[in-house]
């Protein structure tokens, strides 16, 4: 069996996530007695042994659906979204006072073409704005995104909700960083297994062990909830254009 929280797994909240995952091992009874890192995150998704992961809403809704089970939706009690539900932060140069019809045209750090919060939220943020950003730059991470930005190598950038504040709260990043825009709420990242396990029992262990979970590491994960979100509503998200359509003008 294997077990992932690689999401929200910055060196500072590792410990957290390694007491969570160990709650809802003693309330399964089962699973791997460490959290798998420094690995191909498909892989873990779509293995056969999965019991315990959390995903993206855009990697479930192109890719995972209908080849995993989803367990329910952490709810992180974020500013302006309803419970189970997460939007991105679009942010420049604490300098820079540029207006989002001023920085797309400069560059556009995101994190990797099936992000949720890092490509289709931005992106469909501005296409309502009519708006395209003129260059692009993969990063490969929400916080190289955020560096990227304060380093000067980029203009702005999309980070999820969470991530954000994580950064406020354990990077000196944020500092360099000002908030430009927020997008719609969506829901928010997903705890998934394999079709062959018993997703009720995974859920009751995940919903009892975050009840158990002491208060500071709460605090530290943001956590307070699970929350049912079906599986229509991440699919009724919109998927924007690639980034290949985009560098190609299509």
């Amino acid at each position: 069996m294997t077990a992932l929280l690689g999401m929200y797994d910055m060196p500072a909240v590792r410990p957290a996530n390694d007491r969570f995952w160990q709650l809802i091992r003693t309330r399964l009874n089962e699973g791997p007695v460490q959290l798998t890192r420094d690995c191909d995150m498909w892989d873990i998704w779509l293995n056969p042994d999965l019991i315990f992961a959390q995903t993206c809403g855009m990697p479930y809704r192109t890719k995972l659906h209908g080849h995993v089970q989803l367990v329910g939706t952490p709810d992180y009690g974020l500013p302006g979204c309803p419970p189970g539900y997460y939007r991105s932060v679009i942010v420049a140069r604490s300098e820079d006072q540029c207006d989002l019809q001023e920085l797309v045209q400069g560059v556009f750090a995101y994190n990797e073409a099936l992000s949720q919060s890092g490509w289709a939220a931005p992106i469909t943020h501005l296409s309502q704005m009519s708006l395209t950003p003129a260059t692009l730059l993969e990063t490969g991470g929400h916080a190289l995104s955020a560096k990227a930005v304060a380093d000067g190598a980029a203009d702005f950038a999309s980070l999820d909700a969470l991530t954000w504040l994580l950064l406020q709260e354990h990077t000196d990043l944020a500092g360099k960083l000002r908030e430009v825009a927020a997008t719609t709420p969506t829901p928010a990242l997903p705890y998934i297994t394999a079709l062959g396990q018993d997703v009720a029992r995974i859920t009751g262990a995940v919903r009892a062990a975050i009840c158990d979970l002491s208060d500071e590491d709460k605090q530290m994960l943001h956590i307070r909830g699970l929350i049912p979100i079906g599986a229509d509503q991440y699919l009724a998200v919109p998927t924007p254009r690639t980034p290949q359509v985009l560098r190609h003008g299509s």
